[in-house]
């Protein structure tokens, strides 16, 4: 090995190992805020709140050795990749400190947790944590793999927001304002360490392969009265045009009965609904919490959905009701087929069409 190929690598083992060092600053932060939350330890806040100075001296640091890495080895490739996923890593991390001591400062403020509110806490914490922990040891060690299989974890923690999200609204009574507020304000912060992980995850990926970040995948539900005609024939138009954007499904406020010779008009315009069997809206929160984006068909959402969750967002289309035997389908079809089409322009912008 040349003199300067030595030079490199002891460059970017350094630039690695101070990466290990903020990432370990980081971790502690979290579990010290999360710690103080629960045992409502004001002293250990206040400790972790100050520390946050060392956590910026670290990522500044850090910042500095890979702009002198850049302009003494002027790198290309795989090395220029890795440059640039350790400015989003060194970001990711310190806003991950900046959670921690968001948290610290709700938990001075507000009432110690219990029950229900205080098992799922820990539970988003030890999520996060573990994601953070696999994340940052997929990006030390260069691990393409290990990166792939910690951005899942993210999905899950996702779902125990909802999940909070919901019993803390349906525990809002028992609670003030001021800290109705403050354990969502928790919560966000921990979900959004989730968020910081599965970013760190992804530069690991462009770093290692090449491999930039893929557009976003959404499931998507359409939702009518008897899931027998509108959401089908949504859901049908989304899944034949636009098979990369999104996963589709439909259900209605009850199982109607599908009408075959609708179904075989509908073939004749291309759209497929032999095998479609109606299926009511599934009543538990959990399963709803999974689709990105509820599309209605026929009124409001929330006229199906009691509890839109958190994370979902809530279109209202304005279709044409049929309001005879025989609807002109192909009129009814081309305007779904135009508000699909336009949803997916939102999404993806034009690539999508």
């Amino acid at each position: 090995m040349s003199h300067y190929e030595e030079r490199l690598e002891r460059d970017l083992s350094q630039i690695k190992q101070q990466t290990a060092l903020l990432a370990g600053l980081v971790e502690k932060a979290l579990d010290n805020a999360v710690h103080a939350l629960l045992a409502d330890d004001d002293r250990l806040a206040y400790a972790t709140v100050l520390a946050d100075n060392r956590i910026n001296a670290v990522s500044n640091e850090l910042d500095r050795m890979r702009m002198a890495f850049i302009g003494v080895h002027l790198p290309t490739g795989s090395h220029l990749r890795l440059m640039a996923a350790v400015v989003h890593t060194n970001v990711a991390l310190e806003r991950i400190g900046d959670y921690a001591v968001t948290i610290c400062r709700e938990a001075v403020q507000i009432a110690l947790p219990q029950g229900i509110l205080e098992r799922e806490i820990e539970l988003m914490a030890s999520e996060s944590r573990q994601m953070l922990k696999q994340a940052v040891e997929a990006f030390v060690e260069g691990n393409a793999d290990k990166a792939k299989a910690t951005m899942v974890i993210a999905d899950q923690v996702e779902r125990t927001f909802d999940m909070a999200f919901s019993d803390l609204v349906g525990e809002g009574e028992h609670f003030n304002v001021k800290d109705l507020f403050a354990y969502l304000t928790v919560f966000n912060s921990l979900e959004r360490v989730s968020d910081q992980a599965k970013n760190i995850c992804e530069d690991t990926l462009f770093a290692v392969t090449g491999q930039a970040k893929g557009p976003k995948f959404f499931r998507i539900l359409f939702v009518d009265e008897d899931n027998s005609l509108l959401g089908p024939i949504a859901e049908a138009i989304a899944r034949k045009n636009f098979p990369e954007v999104g996963e589709y499904h439909s259900r209605g406020r009850t199982a109607g009965v599908a009408d075959p010779q609708s179904i075989a008009l509908l073939q004749e315009l291309g759209i497929d609904l032999g095998n479609h069997r109606p299926q009511a809206i599934p009543a538990h929160h959990r399963e709803l919490g999974t689709f990105q984006i509820i599309v209605s068909l026929q009124g409001p959402v929330k006229s199906y959905v009691e509890q839109i969750p958190f994370h979902t967002v809530a279109l209202d289309w304005e279709v044409t009701q049929p309001d005879s035997a025989q609807p002109d389908l192909r009129i009814l079809s081309r305007e779904i087929a135009l508000q699909v089409s336009n949803l997916m322009t939102i999404l993806r912008g034009q690539e999508a069409n």
